[in-house]
């Protein structure tokens, strides 16, 4: 299925902290949650979303060693789900290098430029530059200068075809 990580978006109000599942094929973030804590409930929520849009079988679900990564809750859905969860060492980013790469971008292409005056205004500027602009028209390089959205209607059309 991809890869999942979190960050946290200031405001106001406080801290909201956004998970994010990104399907590591496509680039697409297809779960995502914002909460105002770091329990395991934030990655659930974010694993939740993404489960019905891909109905994965047999996947892997790179991640970091948070304990909201390693908690027993989040190895038991993952299993019912038939996703394998796997982590790198402490230290090393290269399993999870794209969704870290994802994070930059509302961090540099939003974040830094505003000041959220509330959690919902926060979560409501997150929500649209994920599902209006990062998986609708953000270019990637590696998947051809396409959005994730129009790669993967790309990828179907040609399935269609074969």
């Amino acid at each position: 299925m991809g890869s999942g990580h979190r960050a946290s978006v200031p405001s106001w109000a406080g801290f909201l902290h956004l998970a994010v599942v990104l399907d590591v094929y496509s680039r697409r973030i297809v779960g995502w949650a914002m909460e105002t804590h770091l329990r395991t409930e934030l990655i659930l929520s974010a694993l939740e979303m993404a489960l019905p849009m891909r109905r994965p079988t047999d996947v892997i679900h790179y991640s970091d060693q948070g304990s909201q990564c390693t908690s027993i809750a989040f190895g038991v859905r993952c299993q019912q789900a038939g996703v394998r969860p796997t982590m790198g060492s402490v230290g090393d980013c290269l399993d999870k290098a794209m969704c870290e790469n994802f994070l930059a971008s509302p961090e540099c292409e939003l974040i830094d430029l505003r000041i959220f005056r509330s959690h919902a205004e926060a979560s409501a500027e997150i929500f649209a530059y994920i599902e209006g602009f990062y998986n609708r028209r953000r270019r990637h390089s590696a998947l051809g200068y396409q959005s994730p959205m129009a790669f993967e209607l790309a990828a179907e059309a040609q399935q269609a075809v074969i």
